[in-house]
């Protein structure tokens, strides 16, 4: 039987109308599981106490050394294990969602893509996730998760269902209630993926995962390149754009001496000259297995320079957090 957290809330209502239930009684539901908890009326209480929520237990909880970002393991009824970030901004807080048990595409220098695939969460499981956070900030008197990146274990377009229904359940302003634009959705490139997630119009950030700027040096690090192409992928993500009408996020692991020359920064730009975009540069994490650097900052910045200078595109640095407990991108292993 489906947790409460399967449940998006058009399907509430029609499991409640099948148990003989009236639909209003839904907005109760979803109010006493997601914001307070009130006394439902018996048959209501019944159906709920039926369907409990998707069982967790947190196997360790680790802090960074500047207390902004915090690591929790959490093992579902089943034994598997997953990990989940929750991050401190001023005002604000960030989580990290994992969408699968390890991950099918094997990024050479991603910590989950070594693990291998286990299996696809479902959306509950990725609900319970938000839940938890949510539940950890109010026992701080903090205000609950603003912002979620599906950026956690796994490649989240591999699990689409799953994934568009938790998101589904995590952006409804009935229940947890995170708009749709402060969710986004990072991808090694799954092009089947990004196809739907533009017909679904749903108005989620893309962020598509590049790090190479011809097959040769991108197959090198992404092997399901092979599969998805590059030229394949920026038509996805053209196509993405205009269906949307939202710049795709352009995300670049710089890794030193494969992907962070001028050279390369330059190639970079003239591929995206043009395109609705926005590159996120991201200074390579240390995993295990993997003997890459990060460049310097002196490196990172020159990168940016040259990439602005020549497609006129905006770019950023992603601010590195909680890379001393293995919490930072590429670096989640359960």
């Amino acid at each position: 039987m489906d947790s409460l957290y399967d449940f998006t809330f058009s399907r509430l209502e029609d499991s409640l109308r099948d148990a003989g239930i009236k639909a209003l009684h839904a907005k109760e539901v979803y109010r006493a599981i997601y914001k307070v908890s009130g006394i439902l009326v018996p048959a209501v209480q019944a159906w709920v106490d039926q369907r409990q929520p998707v069982e967790t237990t947190v196997v360790r909880d680790i802090a960074s050394s500047d207390g902004e970002t915090r690591k929790f393991l959490l093992r579902f009824a089943d034994g598997q294990e997953i990990e989940t970030v929750l991050m401190g901004y001023r005002g604000r807080s960030t989580a990290c969602i994992s969408s699968q048990v390890g991950c099918a595409m094997g990024c050479v220098f991603c910590a989950t893509g070594k693990m291998g695939f286990t299996r696809h969460l479902s959306a509950g499981e990725m609900v319970t996730q938000i839940k938890f956070l949510n539940t950890h900030l109010a026992s701080e008197g903090k205000e609950p998760l603003r912002n979620v990146v599906m950026m956690g274990m796994g490649e989240p377009l591999h699990n689409f269902k799953e994934l568009m229904t938790g998101l589904e359940i995590i952006s409804d302003p009935r229940g947890i209630g995170i708009a749709p634009s402060r969710i986004s959705i990072s991808t090694v490139g799954h092009i089947p993926g990004i196809q739907k997630l533009a017909e679904a119009g749903k108005g989620y950030q893309l962020s598509v995962s590049l790090h190479g700027a011809s097959d040769d040096e991108r197959g090198a690090l992404i092997p399901v390149n092979k599969r998805w192409p590059i030229a394949d992928l920026l038509e996805a993500c053209r196509a993405y754009s205009e269906k949307t009408e939202r710049k795709v996020l352009i995300a670049w692991t710089l890794i030193e001496g494969a992907n962070d020359s001028d050279d390369h920064a330059t190639r970079l730009a003239e591929l995206l000259k043009g395109r609705q975009v926005h590159v996120n540069l991201i200074p390579l994490n240390p995993t295990e297995g993997f003997d890459g650097h990060p460049p310097s900052e002196e490196r990172v910045l020159e990168f940016q320079r040259v990439i602005k200078e020549t497609a006129e595109i905006p770019v950023t640095v992603r601010q590195r957090r909680g890379i001393d407990v293995g919490a930072g991108c590429g670096q989640l292993a359960g």
